[in-house]
């Protein structure tokens, strides 16, 4: 069940209506489409209309589908130049609909999620879009945690092994069978790379990820889908860019998704780009890229695992399955290129 009842929507009127927004009639909920993890909503009164998260309904994986955590490190961001919503108010106890939800400002901007979304653009606009994309990533990693008041998002150190460990544990949370994996994991673990700076890192980032201008593709609006943000190694952030041109995302998200297009740039000339705009050294951007790989293996294991407990939402989920040995043999093959 994923239509919010009356009750709820009632609650959650008092929620926005304590936190100082004016709702002038009934609240309506419709279920947005994309993503795979945490539940995303429209709440409309007929004038004014936010975005409400909450968890799946069920195959919570521990660590994973943190709404509270989401809204912290986009209510931190406000006023900088990251590009992002609105905050409005969180419920951590979940008073409203009986599990913590969070609510924002909703951005009437354009997701580019499927090649369909993007066919009518022009080479330039898909190159804006590019160049749009990095300069956001760019300016969320120039933002000092310290100083927004996220210096306990994340421990300082040790970023990288701290990645390994989450991603194996969740691997093996899943009794998920694959040898690929294991000597992916071995790889990873003999390879840990010392810590090369500090930066919120969003850990999900690509075109759909984002809210476009819908009259100018390069312009970001805000970026969402925060659910793995954390503090660590923004070289990290730019891989995990970088491995989702990969194909195998068609597979995880059901459609031909708009990042996989050829008419976006490769993964080298956005590790490129990235590099010119920033002026950081990339050390240890294999190794990243690896684990990206890794990462995205794990994360689309996990949706086919929701979806086998039939608490999944949506269309599109028949192929998930098929792309973890996909990402797992690209992980490979940087990790022992042929």
């Amino acid at each position: 069940m994923t239509d919010l009842t009356p009750a709820e929507l009632d609650r959650l009127t008092r929620l926005l209506t304590g936190a100082g927004e004016t709702v002038v009639g009934p609240l309506t909920a419709t279920l947005l489409t994309g993503g795979r993890s945490n539940l995303t909503y429209r709440l409309d009164d007929g004038v004014s209309a936010w975005a409400l998260r909450r968890p799946p309904h069920g195959g919570v994986i521990e660590s994973a589908h943190d709404v509270v955590r989401e809204y912290r490190v986009v209510d931190a961001l406000q006023g900088t130049p990251v590009p992002v919503a609105r905050t409005v108010v969180c419920d951590p106890a979940g008073e409203a609909l009986g599990a913590p939800c969070a609510v924002v400002a909703f951005v009437p901007g354009l997701t580019a999620r499927s090649r369909a979304d993007i066919d009518r653009w022009s080479d330039a606009e898909v190159a804006r879009c590019a160049d749009g994309l990095v300069g956001a990533l760019a300016a969320l990693h120039a933002v000092d945690p310290l100083t927004v008041g996220l210096g306990d998002y994340g421990r300082h150190e040790g970023y990288a092994a701290r990645q390994v460990r989450r991603w194996s544990g969740q691997w093996t949370s899943m009794d998920a069978d694959e040898p690929r994996a294991d000597r992916l994991l071995a790889w990873l673990a003999e390879r840990v790379p010392e810590q090369s700076g500090l930066a919120v890192v969003h850990g999900d980032y690509r075109v759909d990820n984002v809210l476009l201008d819908r009259d100018d593709p390069g312009h970001v609006l805000a970026i969402v889908d925060w659910e793995l943000s954390t503090l660590g190694d923004p070289v990290a952030d730019l891989a995990t860019m970088c491995a989702y041109r990969h194909s195998a995302l068609d597979l995880v998200l059901g459609i031909p998704a708009a990042w996989t297009s050829p008419r976006f740039p490769s993964g080298d000339d956005l590790r490129h780009a990235y590099a010119e705009r920033t002026g950081r050294d990339l050390p240890a951007f294999d190794f990243y890229l690896a684990l990206a790989y890794y990462k995205l293996a794990v994360i689309a294991q996990g949706i086919a695992f929701r979806h086998g407990l039939g608490v999944t939402v949506g269309d599109g989920y028949e192929s998930v399955a098929a792309s973890v040995p996909v990402l797992l043999e690209a992980g490979l093959d940087v990790a022992v290129p042929a």
